[in-house]
């Protein structure tokens, strides 16, 4: 496995998305719990050192933004939210089974592709207009109190579970270093 960090996987489009199983530890997120209104706004904090220099700045929201481009999309066949792009920011790639990459060094958060998703599952809060990703820790796993956002999320919705257990009803592998819980729309449902 290679440590690729999230900043590579959104947004220069290398998210594997073929994940595989393994013993190692990843960060779980549950979406439907960070998505339920519970709290007003993310209260994490983070490990990374240039994260505690203000509230707000962590790097959850970069996971959320891939775990749902990943999972909670509906990957149209013809996306609104890409269209609706006034600088071609968003993309839609079509050899990563339709996987969305937000280009943050183009993106205005000017939040046209929130509005312009019939769906609903491009929040506005996860597309900022300042990125701070997430490295998942991978380099701080055998410090003490590493990684910091778990221990300091106060619904439970982050946790490291080991990506070979048995993962359970809407619960995904997305890239090689993220688990996603969220009850999410399928295709061959509808």
């Amino acid at each position: 496995m290679g440590l690729r960090a999230s900043a590579e996987q959104l947004h220069q489009g290398r998210l594997n998305v073929k994940p595989q199983k393994g013993k190692d530890k990843r960060l779980f997120v549950d979406l439907d719990i960070c998505s339920s209104g519970q709290c007003e706004k993310c209260v994490i904090r983070c490990s990374y050192y240039y994260h505690q220099q203000g509230p707000g700045n962590n790097g959850i929201v970069s996971v959320a933004e891939l775990a749902t481009y990943a999972v909670i999309c509906r990957k149209c066949e013809q996306p609104h939210c890409v269209a609706s792009c006034p600088v071609d920011a968003l993309e839609q790639q079509k050899d990563k089974d339709k996987l969305l990459i937000r280009h943050n060094m183009r993106c205005i958060s000017c939040k046209s592709c929130s509005n312009a998703c019939p769906y609903g599952t491009i929040y506005p809060e996860n597309v900022p207009l300042l990125i701070h990703n997430c490295d998942f820790c991978l380099d701080r796993r055998s410090h003490i109190f590493e990684p910091l956002c778990v221990k300091s999320c106060p619904y439970g919705a982050l946790q490291l579970k080991e990506a070979d257990a048995d993962l359970g009803e809407n619960t995904f592998l997305v890239g090689d270093n993220i688990i996603v819980h969220s009850a999410h729309w399928e295709r061959e449902k509808a």
